[in-house]
């Protein structure tokens, strides 16, 4: 039979993977809010999803009992494409919400198992030199779809809910150091145009200019709580009267205090020039489109209008960080479209990749004899299998070494990780290095993800050529060392964001590279008999590497200080390093096979 070549399907399966774990965990949460959702259910409710990938260990072995890894992949990406399928059918649904949920878990149970079923197909399919190399590609591709589900999904139902309604309303907000001596939206709104009768929305200011000098938390909790009462009072978002920012305030309560008001926070008026047709609503959807993310919305941003409300002003509340210290703009965006049939055609679309994909590895994949189908099983043989699998596993030969390397080898980046958006953004009187929340999101949402996928890939190539027991010490100094960048962000406290920027690279890059031994460890302890429920449990022990020691980072931090705190980070390395000197390595795994 004729070789693929693993690149005709390694990128394909693993962007495949990616793309259901993303969307139950990510773009389901905004598809939610767009609809009009909670906040509570929102979260209360899509966080449940998340348990089959935390369970998944548990039947892991029927995946490896029953059937090939490759009658699981194919048959797992059609269910899944079946979901998505459901999912885009029911959200017109006057209970969409309950059925999505539904069929959103059984997506997420198809995609555990789908995980499961491509590890082990992974590690049956290539040799260990072929896994060594394309480790990092597999993490890339993983990666890229982690970024297309948050970007451009998001942007791809954005645009459709432009194309189905109204014109888009577009506001600006400036960030200057003399402000306006009146906060617009306290008094009658004045309206940039008379217009009436036109299908389209409104805004007042078209820019909106706000101070850098932080306004007084009395005045952020009247400006939310008048922005709330008067949005609720006319229906354009739900009455919550039992909010504790509902309190009945009004203008009056800062009578003579307008100057109280000015500062980093602004309100914009925003109203619709045309009455919807009876039993009609309007909705407007309002996001950032561009600029600073240091600007932001922080109330109101999304507003049902009807024919009852239209005439009425509809208030925006915008807020700057209060670590802004620089000029900056931001630009608004509201979106008017038919949401329900916007976010319909894109799941609709992500059902047929998912078919596609199906069809495209039902003729794409090897077929290795290491994973043929298994035979006709009795209930009792199956259970029995079940567990000598776990049985197996815990009396592989050095076990307990291998479980202590998957608990341990992580533990200061299981720390650091949990810190490190809290230490960048806290002020410099805190032990912080007093960042804005868009230079946090510059330093790791583009500095930070490219060094990371370069450390992956270098990780993978090197050890394919050397194997794995040449490199784990290198690479365990590399997923260690690095952590010294925070200790001496924390002790410099410096303000150029260049220095910042290269720490975040070195720390990142460093863990790519050395998170590369961590996966290919993984493989290795789980070969053998029953490697695709092995490699699940071992994963298992990598989520628990990284629950336990996270927990207890944010009170050990507040205990010690973020300097201390980072210096018992960098002491991690001592333990994690202790461990591998007991581990045992074949010389050759890793190492690809000369042709």
């Amino acid at each position: 039979m004729k070789q693929r070549s693993p690149w005709s399907w390694i990128p394909t399966l693993y962007f495949g993977q990616g793309i259901p774990y993303v969307v139950v965990m990510s773009v389901a949460v905004i598809m939610y809010k767009r609809l009009g959702i909670s906040n509570t259910d929102i979260a209360l409710y899509t966080s449940w999803l998340y348990l089959p990938w935390v369970i998944k260990p548990f039947w892991s072995p029927f995946v490896d009992i029953l059937k090939s890894k490759r009658w699981w992949i194919v048959t797992m990406q059609l269910l899944i494409g079946a979901g998505l399928a459901g999912v885009a059918f029911l959200i017109p649904a006057p209970f969409f919400f309950q059925a999505t949920l539904a069929v959103l878990w059984l997506l997420a149970f198809s995609s555990a198992t789908h995980d499961i079923a491509a590890d082990g197909f992974y590690m049956l399919a290539l040799d260990s030199g072929q896994q060594s190399f394309f480790v990092g590609i597999r993490s890339t591709f993983y990666r890229l779809a982690m970024i297309t589900g948050q970007g451009a999904l998001i942007i791809f139902a954005g645009a459709l809910e432009s194309a189905t309604g109204m014109e888009p309303l577009n506001f600006e907000v400036q960030a200057i150091e003399d402000a306006p001596t009146v906060v617009i939206g306290f008094d009658e709104p004045m309206w940039a145009t008379t217009r009436s009768g036109v299908d389209a929305f409104e805004v007042t200011p078209a820019m909106l200019q706000m101070s850098l000098e932080p306004i007084t938390a009395d005045s952020m909790h009247f400006m939310l709580a008048w922005v709330a009462q008067e949005n609720g009072k006319n229906g354009f978002i739900p009455t919550e009267t039992d909010s504790p920012i509902y309190n009945k305030v009004s203008v009056a309560d800062f009578k003579g205090q307008d100057s109280t008001l000015v500062g980093n926070v602004g309100v914009a008026v925003v109203r619709l020039l045309q009455a919807p047709k009876a039993g009609d609503e309007v909705v407007l959807n309002l996001s950032r489109f561009s600029g600073d993310k240091s600007i932001s919305l922080i109330s109101a941003d999304r507003l049902l209008f009807t024919s009852e409300n239209w005439e009425d002003p509809a208030y925006v509340l915008v807020k700057l960080d209060n670590k802004l210290q620089q000029p900056t703009t931001a630009t608004f965006r509201g979106n008017s479209g038919n949401i329900p049939l916007a976010w319909s055609i894109t799941f609709m679309l992500l059902a047929g990749l998912f078919i596609a994909l199906s069809i495209y590895h039902r003729f794409i994949l090897p077929r290795p004899e290491s994973d043929s189908i298994k035979s006709n099983q009795s209930s009792g043989e199956v259970l029995r299998a079940f567990g000598e699998t776990f049985k197996s596993f815990f009396l592989k030969p050095g076990i307990g070494v291998a479980i202590a390397f998957m608990l341990l080898y992580r533990l200061g980046e299981a720390m650091l990780v949990k810190m490190v958006t809290p230490f960048m953004l806290d002020g410099r009187e805190l032990g912080g290095l007093g960042l804005t929340t868009g230079q946090v999101g510059v330093a790791y949402g583009t500095v930070g993800v490219v060094a990371l996928t370069l450390g992956g890939i270098l990780g993978g190539v090197v050890t394919s050529r050397r194997g794995l027991r040449f490199w784990i010490w290198p690479m365990a100094l590399s997923i260690t060392l690095p952590n010294l960048c925070f200790l001496y962000l924390s002790m410099v406290q410096p303000e150029s964001m260049l220095w910042i920027n290269i720490a975040v690279a070195i720390e990142q890059f460093g863990y790519g590279f050395g998170f590369t031994a961590y996966m290919l460890y993984l493989i290795y302890i789980s070969d053998g008999a029953h490697k695709t429920a092995h490699y699940a449990l071992c994963t298992g022990f990598m989520a628990l590497g990284m629950m336990l020691p996270g927990m207890a980072a944010g009170w050990i931090q507040e205990q010690l200080g973020y300097e201390y705190f980072f210096v018992l980070v960098v002491g991690c390395a001592l333990i994690t390093l202790s461990v591998i000197p007991f581990m045992k390595i074949d010389a050759t795994f890793g190492r690809k096979k000369m042709e």
